[in-house]
């Protein structure tokens, strides 16, 4: 029986940076944009035979059909060692320590529960791993303007789901072109190795029946998920995504993928450092029931956006961002410049707040004065901001309007610091390009609030439109070159799926466009 699983990719509205360090908060939204794991038996019937490797090893089969890739491996039955036997150019960093590490909690915690005959049963038929990404996750941009077609949500929505991916090509000149140098995936940012990471630890957790996953349920989407099942994937999936980064990060994206949309507040990197001194002859199993016995004091609270707004995201098509050379650039910044680093450190994070403390108020206004509030949303929807106070008729409405404003107020106060913080520290956080086009997309009509979202660079921009305004926008995005993609806010974190994705012909997006 076949288990299949999902997780949500991520936008960071705020948070970028700051996010790194405890206590600081990052408003996180999880997207329709989802990776998705199907775990099944890899043998109908196990194969025990006393005298063969087979006692002490199983096979495990891990397929990407977007890349055209396979990849087969060992799995140590005592330590939870994954040795790759085929070729190391179709391996995933981010796979192999997802299965290593969900298989090694298994069989910790069913040893506790004095279970082993169960899971030893599952794992001898051998593990058989699909994983397939939402096309949201990835550019297919090249491939649009090598067809000669429009930049548009309705040509993205025709392609196939689960379309090949195809490879950044460096376009150096050949004596620059190191003998090494491989071509990378097009992405998208929306945190694929998180998404990825999670879905796999997920459906081992729940094939191997440690983790009784939540089934997709829109009828309870946006409300606090919690429960020891879901904390358990969390902590296997940060250690294992850590693990495969080489770094402990601070977590939003796996934390978002596991949870859904969320106020959060990082873990302490010393919860992980078994893990990191793992190379000190302990096991495996030894190093994952530290982790799992460990003080893990990350924050999250449930939080989304208001109703009647949409999350656009757009494809700006000027290349990919590495996000680990902002990183490492702004942290020597602050170390070359500790007073002045911290002075706009701490002015973010009051405009970070500011912004939080609207957004919540317009929710709290929608919940209890919705008619209004709908009203207001659909009036300024059709108007540029400075329009809006003029479609207040009383107080009540005005509230709405101020609240709406304040919003705006604090994203430019955001990304007025998000520039200060790159061009100190010589990094393109929001690059000129970026500026030109959020400026504009601030003033078109509709739009709150816009910016770039998480670290920033050259990834995509984001806007949050009013009513239906977000076709508009669309529109205006195409003819400045931007690709406006699919992807929208989904309250919900990862989930079990009824059946395999490819037969549902599931695309995130076509749903939310509207072809004319």
């Amino acid at each position: 029986m076949a288990v299949v699983v999902s997780a949500p990719g991520k936008v960071l509205m705020t948070g970028g940076y700051l996010i790194l360090e405890r206590p600081n908060a990052g408003l996180v939204l999880s997207t329709t944009a989802r990776f998705y794991a199907i775990v099944k038996p890899l043998y109908e019937e196990m194969k025990p035979d006393s005298k063969s490797w087979a006692w002490a090893w199983t096979d495990v089969k891990v397929r990407s059909p977007q890349l055209y890739r396979e990849a087969d491996y060992k799995l140590s039955l005592t330590n939870s060692e994954l040795r790759i036997v085929s070729s190391r150019e179709s391996a995933n960093p981010f796979v192999e320590q997802a299965v290593q590490y969900a298989v090694a909690a298994a069989q910790v915690i069913h040893t506790d529960k004095g279970s082993n005959d169960i899971i030893h049963k599952l794992l001898l038929q051998g593990l058989d791993i699909t994983i397939l990404g939402s096309n949201d996750f990835y550019s297919y941009r090249r491939l649009i303007e090598a067809r000669g077609l429009p930049l548009s949500p309705e040509v993205l929505a025709s392609l196939p789901p689960f379309s090949s991916i195809t490879f950044n090509t460096n376009e150096l000149s050949g004596e620059d072109l190191g003998v090494n140098c491989k071509p990378e995936v097009a992405k998208t940012g929306l945190g694929s190795s998180a998404a990825m990471t999670t879905a796999v630890v997920a459906a081992i957790l729940h094939y191997l029946q440690v983790a009784n996953l939540p089934v997709s349920s829109k009828a309870t989407q946006g409300e606090k998920v919690t429960g020891s099942e879901l904390d358990l994937v969390h902590i296997v999936a940060q250690s294992a995504h850590c693990m495969a980064q080489g770094k402990v990060g601070s977590g939003f994206d796996v934390s978002s993928a596991v949870y859904g949309c969320q106020r959060y507040v990082r873990f302490s990197p010393e919860v992980l450092s078994a893990a990191q001194a793992g190379v000190g002859g302990r096991s495996l199993h030894m190093i994952i029931s530290d982790i799992l016995k460990g003080k893990w004091d990350h924050e999250k609270s449930h939080f989304s956006l208001p109703p009647l707004m949409t999350l656009l995201l757009g494809e700006p098509g000027t290349g990919g961002s590495a996000t680990p050379s902002l990183v490492g650039a702004v942290k020597q910044w602050q170390k070359s410049d500790p007073q002045g680093s911290l002075e706009t450190w701490k002015r973010l994070g009051e405009a970070n707040s500011k912004l939080e403390v609207q957004l919540k108020l317009l929710k709290k206004i929608a919940e209890e004065q919705f008619e209004t509030y709908k009203y207001i949303i659909g009036s300024c929807s059709h108007h540029t901001p400075e329009k809006w106070m003029e479609q207040a008729a009383d107080l009540c409405q005005e509230s709405i309007v101020k609240s709406l404003l304040g919003a705006r107020e604090a994203i430019l106060e955001i990304r007025s610091y998000m520039q200060k913080m790159g061009k100190a520290a010589g990094v393109p956080i929001e690059p000129e390009s970026q500026t030109q086009l959020v400026d504009a997309t601030m003033s078109m009509e509709g739009v709150l609030l816009a910016g770039v979202p998480g670290a920033g660079g050259f990834d995509a921009i984001y806007a949050i439109t009013l009513g239906e305004s977000g076709t508009n926008v669309a529109k205006a995005w195409s003819s400045l070159g931007v690709l406006p993609m699919l992807v929208r806010e989904d309250a919900e974190g990862v989930h079990l799926e009824s059946d395999d994705p490819r037969a549902k012909e599931i695309s995130s997006g076509i749903s939310s466009v509207h072809i004319e």
